[in-house]
């Protein structure tokens, strides 16, 4: 799949319009649902494609923060033929009770995936989760940029960030 039709596979199935309130809390006339595109296997084999292109030489461990992250995560693991791990956004109280599911070693250089990034809120609590743990964030990745804050939330906490695709990419213009 180019990256063209990816942009419009992932309008077609997952752009609503409507009144919803974003896990920012900001209300947004339109809403891109990450479980439309992420559960479509055409897209997700592309989005792992789009993603496995960031892993540079050092990356030795993909991420992807819980729920939305697992998915794109797994698929750009197996791509990039890389091993990958789970943050969670709370700690569990059962079990092992960690925050990380899967092997993150201090050594670890991580490329952390994630779904859309409206502020960064959630992907900078994951990555700071991976650098609490010893390891280095080499990049943030989303697969769409609200162009709401997320870049430069992500970069003023000391991330390098990127997109595979923008709010502009896929012709929304509010």
């Amino acid at each position: 799949m180019t990256r063209d039709q990816l942009v419009k596979r992932v309008k077609d199935v997952a752009y609503l319009e409507g009144d919803f309130v974003l896990r920012s809390g900001k209300r947004s006339k339109y809403y891109l649902d990450k479980y439309l595109f992420e559960t479509q296997p055409d897209i997700l084999k592309a989005l792992g494609e789009e993603f496995a292109k960031y892993v540079t030489d050092d990356v030795t461990l993909i991420a992807g923060a819980e729920l939305g992250g697992v998915a794109l995560a797994a698929a750009t693991a197996m791509q990039a033929e890389k091993p990958w791990i789970i943050v969670r956004n709370s700690k569990k109280d059962y079990g092992t009770s960690k925050m990380v599911e899967g092997v993150l070693k201090e050594t670890d250089v991580v490329l952390l995936v994630e779904d859309i990034a409206t502020t960064g809120g959630q992907v900078c609590e994951a990555a700071k989760i991976i650098t609490d743990a010893g390891a280095k964030v080499k990049k943030i990745v989303s697969v769409i940029d609200r162009k709401q804050g997320a870049r430069e939330n992500i970069t003023d906490a000391g991330f390098d960030f990127d997109s595979i695709m923008t709010k502009e990419d896929l012709g929304i213009t509010e």
